[in-house]
């Protein structure tokens, strides 16, 4: 599966630009500012439906234009085209489209052409509170798994409602466990296959991760995720039951898997208190190449590869070696951005990978002169 034509209007910062893509490795290179990461976070659209960096739809239509527009025409089982089309009009519904057919929810599109992204912000997943590395299990998970998805759509119902019944009984000075009961068996029925999937996704991922953080940092430094969880001793059930007092003086519902969290670790120590600028940002890298490696596995099919400036502070030996990487057999389609062109085209120079190679000027995409098919 690859994207092989983009068409965006309206989109950030272009007004509209045409794009045909090399179906391995393509670049977006040009100064800091002009618009490099908007075409990843447009592919980003097209695959999961939303932005990956401003989830506010309306913010990412282009300055008093009335709607923006991302067509992809994806490419699978070697000749089979698929037309994609997410199109955002000012304070309306969104609309995804699959071959000019309407979804009827914008969920089942999600796992349909996987993408993963690389970026700089990711260490905010190191860095940042627990609900960012809950999103980006969620996430992993979701794109292979529609089951999951909709288990945890359900959950996230049924928690507002059981806590909107929590502060109610608050407000109103009185109590009644009955009414609750409807919302503790959702929580508790769709709460214990969230967690069991997250613990089984973790068993087979950590390894993959390990072994991409040693190719990355090239050093023998062990690394973990830790699972942390309230579940373990007791079930969902018995948790919501045995904190019901303290859920009432909170009026929210303090425990579930939407309180589980991820333990990064180094040589046994917290990531984000012990390891270096280098460290950290290898942690994430690793993390996200593992992500791709285990969805690959999964769905038999390679995710698109997004790859957001992640080159700034590496040498040009470590770039060349994840370039390399990347253009493996085990690796598909790939999007890098880069500020340095020249690093770029010198190292296609020296290796032989089929790629394209796009200036950005100010909103303005170039197909390079120098792009090769090989």
């Amino acid at each position: 599966m690859y994207l092989q034509r983009l068409t965006i209007n309206n989109f950030k910062n272009y007004e509209e630009a045409e794009l045909a893509f090399s179906g391995k490795i393509n670049c977006f290179v040009g100064n800091n500012g002009v618009g490099k990461t908007n075409l990843l976070d447009a592919i980003h659209y097209l695959s999961v439906t939303k932005s990956f960096f401003n989830l506010i739809d309306n913010q990412n239509i282009r300055h008093e234009a009335p709607f923006f527009a991302i067509h992809g025409i994806y490419i699978t089982g070697g000749e089979t085209q698929d037309l994609v089309s997410c199109i955002q009009q000012r304070n309306q519904k969104k609309q995804l489209k699959i071959n000019k057919k309407d979804y009827d929810r914008m969920a089942d599109h999600i796992g349909r052409f996987p993408v993963v992204m690389i970026s700089p912000s990711d260490r905010d997943l190191i860095n940042d509170g627990s609900d960012l590395r809950r999103k980006f299990l969620d996430g992993v998970i979701s794109q292979f798994d529609r089951a999951y998805l909709d288990d945890l759509i359900a959950y996230n119902k049924a928690l507002m409602q059981r806590n909107a019944l929590l502060k109610h009984f608050d407000e109103m000075r009185f109590f009644d466990s009955t009414l609750l009961e409807i919302w503790d068996h959702q929580l508790s029925q769709t709460g214990m296959r969230i967690y069991e999937k997250r613990k089984t996704f973790l068993e087979g991922f950590v390894p993959m991760f390990s072994h991409y953080f040693s190719f990355i940092s090239n050093s023998r430094e062990l690394v973990d995720v830790v699972y942390e969880t309230q579940l373990g001793e007791l079930d969902m059930e018995g948790l919501l039951v045995a904190n019901i007092d303290r859920d009432r003086a909170a009026r929210y519902t303090t425990v579930g898997i939407h309180k589980d969290d991820l333990d990064f670790r180094i040589d046994t120590y917290p990531v984000k208190k012990f390891g270096s600028q280098g460290q950290q940002k290898s942690f994430v890298i690793a993390i996200k190449l593992a992500q791709f490696h285990y969805t690959r596995q999964v769905k038999g099919s390679k995710p698109i590869l997004l790859l957001d400036d992640i080159f700034d502070k590496l040498d040009g030996l470590r770039v060349e070696q994840i370039i390399r990487l990347v253009g493996e057999d085990g690796f598909g389609q790939v999007f890098i951005t880069d500020t340095q062109r020249d690093r770029i085209a010198g190292i296609f120079s020296e290796i032989e990978i089929d790629h394209k190679i796009f200036e950005i000027i100010d909103g303005c995409v170039n197909e390079s002169t120098d792009s090769t098919q090989k």
